[in-house]
């Protein structure tokens, strides 16, 4: 008896991991024979992502999707039905591809995933910048039989935004133009095409903005012309101000354009030069407003100086009297208590006047008894000017007080 019993605990470990393994195996067998198997293509997500960073590699799909399911749920499964995703929290931008563990789950919880391809996958990130480049028009072949003129584009930089080692190559953004045999000229919207030094496209790149408007002058029968600048000012200046003068620099332009398109053009017109509540003169830089198929040769920038001043006008108003240097002793009777002045100056100025009180002084200093035709004057703010009153001169009467009058004879 003891002898059987050695034999059966001797090596019992081994004999112990045995029976587990044997146990383990028919466990897979069994799990393996009731797993159900999804071929179907899940897209790969990424997450732990920010905004400064963007994935250069393409993450993939999962496919060969092991799972298992109660039998008696009749499920009808497709790509909706389960989520694969990569956490690249912990990815570093640049630094090469990264090998990161590819996650899959169900989205009903009663499927329980057992195994799926890949496993991992290798990712690049690299950081999001942003760089200003010019804008370069760019021309098609152009038909025989037609000139054209420079094109012009309404935006001359733009900006550039995406994967660092991307952005960093671009040189300009390209705006390219088709010409036609057609003899029109081109005023359209064009997309921008981020190129670089060699002038080959790069992607993925998002420019802002996205298009500009490309103006190009297209001859059959090129001719020039010289004509003179005519600016153009809208609006009116601030209460109390007018224009002056309005000057150009230069103060004529050459053009050029077909025969047809210029034979009627006597002026050329400025852009608007809005002058709307100004107050002060005003110096700036504006664009000619040609008509299609016309082109300045030089510059179209034109410089417009509008010089204002203020509107001089009069105002008449009732202003009171002031004696200036009267004497205690002294009475003194004026032969009008007001009198009409009419005050000279800028609208503004006169309008603030209004509605206050205007005294005239009278300077009666070192006059004695009598009676003196006194002229009346103003002390007036910086602009404003006393040009007339009526009545004037005043006649101030002076006398001696009655208590002051001669003594009685002993």
């Amino acid at each position: 008896m003891i002898r059987l019993l050695r034999r059966f605990v001797h090596n019992w470990p081994l004999k112990l991991g045995a029976v587990a393994l044997a146990t383990m195996l028919y466990g897979g067998l069994v799990v393996s024979s009731s797993a159900k198997l999804f071929e179907g293509s899940v897209p790969i997500e990424s997450i732990g992502t920010t905004a400064d960073v963007t994935i250069l590699s393409d993450l993939g799909a999962v496919s060969q999707i092991r799972f298992l399911a109660p039998e008696d749920l009749g499920l009808r499964l497709d790509s909706s039905s389960f989520r694969a995703t990569v956490d690249l929290s912990d990815v570093v931008p640049a630094a090469g591809g990264t090998s990161v563990a590819v996650r899959v789950v169900a989205i009903d919880q009663r499927i329980q995933v057992l195994d799926y391809q890949p496993r991992r996958i290798v990712v690049e990130l690299d950081a999001v910048i942003s760089r200003t480049v010019p804008v370069t028009p760019v021309l098609g072949p152009i038909p025989s039989g037609l000139d054209v003129g420079d094109p012009k584009v309404d935006a001359t930089e733009a900006t550039v935004r995406g994967p660092a080692s991307i952005v960093g190559r671009v040189a300009e953004v390209q705006a390219r133009v088709s010409v036609d045999s057609s003899g029109l000229d081109i005023n359209r919207l064009v997309e921008l095409l981020p190129v670089d030094s060699a002038g080959e496209p790069l992607s993925p790149v998002d420019v802002e903005p996205a298009t500009t408007r490309v103006r190009l002058a297209i001859f059959t029968d090129r001719q020039t012309k010289t004509l003179p600048v005519q600016p153009v000012v809208v609006g009116s200046p601030a209460a109390g101000f007018e224009i002056a003068s309005i000057t150009t620099d230069p103060l004529v332009v050459a053009v050029e354009g077909d025969v047809n398109d210029l034979v009627a053009l006597e002026v050329a017109d400025t852009s608007p030069v809005t002058m709307t509540g100004a107050t002060s003169d005003i110096e700036t830089q504006v664009l000619l407003l040609l008509p299609d198929g016309v082109q300045a040769l030089d510059s179209p920038s034109i410089t417009v100086r509008v010089t204002l001043r203020p509107i001089v006008s009069t105002r008449t108003f009732e202003a009171g009297l002031l004696l200036v240097g009267a004497r205690a002793d002294r009475e003194y009777r004026l032969s009008t208590d007001r009198v009409l002045v009419t005050i000279g100056g800028s609208v503004a100025d006169l309008d603030r006047l209004s509605g206050s009180t205007i005294t005239l002084t009278l300077d009666v200093s070192g006059l004695d008894v009598g009676s003196y035709d006194v002229s009346a004057s103003a002390n007036l703010v910086t602009g404003l000017t006393l040009v007339g009153a009526s009545p004037n001169p005043v006649v101030v009467t002076i006398a001696l007080p009655p208590t002051s009058s001669a003594s009685p004879a002993p």
